[in-house]
């Protein structure tokens, strides 16, 4: 199951990221309405704009899908053990204990200056 989930996002984010590279960004319409020639395309001249909307919409709205039930799939399994769980440890070093020098008595007398 998480397999195909991973397999399937893949698929639509390569699609959506493609769809979205091919269309055309706003400043492209006023191109159009001077006779750039986007008439005689295969969609017409309104047709791919609406056509590229809606798929992007809809891939847009599969991707969050899988999204959502990849995160579903991966909250319901159970971790098993962390990595430093399963790490052997090579060889134990111990360390030192500090040994810590004694401090000077502080003299907490007020000195008088003579």
């Amino acid at each position: 199951m998480f397999t195909v989930l991973v397999v399937v996002q893949v698929l639509v984010s390569v699609a959506l990221i493609g769809l979205i590279l091919i269309q055309h960004g706003k400043g492209a319409d006023a191109g159009a309405a001077f006779g750039s020639g986007a008439s005689g395309t295969v969609f017409g001249s309104r047709g791919s704009a609406n056509f590229l909307s809606r798929a992007t919409g809809v891939l847009a709205t599969l991707f969050f899908l899988t999204s959502l039930s990849l995160a579903y799939v991966v909250h319901g399994q159970k971790k098993t053990s962390s990595v430093l769980d399963t790490a052997t440890p090579s060889a134990k070093t111990e360390v030192p204990a500090k040994t810590e020098t004694p401090a000077a008595p502080v003299d907490s007398t007020p000195k008088v200056p003579e």
